[in-house]
């Protein structure tokens, strides 16, 4: 028989983390690699079943990987603590994995924003990397952005993934702030550069492309709130690298 393992990265998650792992528990093995958390996710994940392990945080793709090689499964699903799978992903999973010929699945995302589940905006078809044969596929490394990468052949499932991902203003506001950090630190390590005219410009186009390009109007007012979100997420992203340039190279002025 197939097996397949069910990779959770996660940290102080205890909101989410009962509900993601009891929406794995299909799978042969659930692991979460739990991060250092100061709540309840740790005992709350061994409570439905999950094999935990504490570590440290390398970042998004390296703490990933670490999961890949505790996988004892033929098969590895990435799952974040705040996603879900549904019954009827789950099934499409199961009948995936034991299809001659193909290493490595590409999964659809149904995402929320502040009490809704957007349709527009580039978040839905939000196809994600996810489902792999193990020994084929591995994550960028990343520290934020991150993507698992396949060796050899591909295809697509039809059942997305549910994501709750902004439940709340706060949580929208709390992740531009955590990501556009980590992101400015993936850009600095790929030698990009920042300055206030990117900020601004990019800023400008992530509000454009969302609103417009990707027909976020059709969203209505949840549609603008979102491009606004990606247009701040993209202006800091390009500030905050600014900045880190100037500290390397500046002395601190007393």
């Amino acid at each position: 028989m197939t097996r397949l393992s069910i990779i959770i990265v996660a940290k102080n998650e205890a909101l989410n983390i009962a509900d993601c792992v009891r929406s794995a528990r299909f799978a042969d093995e659930v692991i979460v690699l739990d991060s250092g958390s100061t709540d309840a996710t740790a005992d709350l994940a061994r409570a439905e079943g999950a094999t935990v392990v504490t570590t440290d945080w390398p970042g998004y793709g390296p703490q990933n990987n670490r999961g890949i090689d505790m996988a004892t499964g033929d098969w590895f699903f990435s799952l974040d603590a705040d996603e879900r799978i549904t019954p009827a992903l789950a099934a499409e999973i199961r009948a995936a994995i034991v299809q001659p010929g193909v290493d490595g699945y590409r999964v659809p995302r149904v995402s929320l924003y502040v009490g809704r589940f957007m349709q527009h905006g580039g978040w839905r078809p939000d196809f994600t990397w996810r489902l792999a044969r193990r020994g084929k596929a591995r994550f960028t490394e990343h520290y934020l952005h991150a993507h698992l990468e396949v060796q050899g052949a591909t295809g697509s499932l039809a059942e997305p993934i549910v994501h709750y991902s902004f439940r709340s203003m706060e949580s929208v506001l709390e992740k531009v702030d955590r990501y556009s950090s980590a992101s400015a630190r993936d850009m600095r390590e790929r030698g990009r550069s920042g300055s206030l005219s990117k900020a601004i410009t990019h800023g400008l186009w992530a509000f454009f492309r969302t609103y417009v390009l990707r027909l976020g109007f059709l969203d209505g007012r949840w549609g603008f709130m979102l491009a606004v979100s990606n247009a701040e997420g993209t202006y800091y992203r390009y500030i905050k690298l600014w900045l880190m340039q100037r500290q390397a190279v500046e002395p601190p002025r007393p």
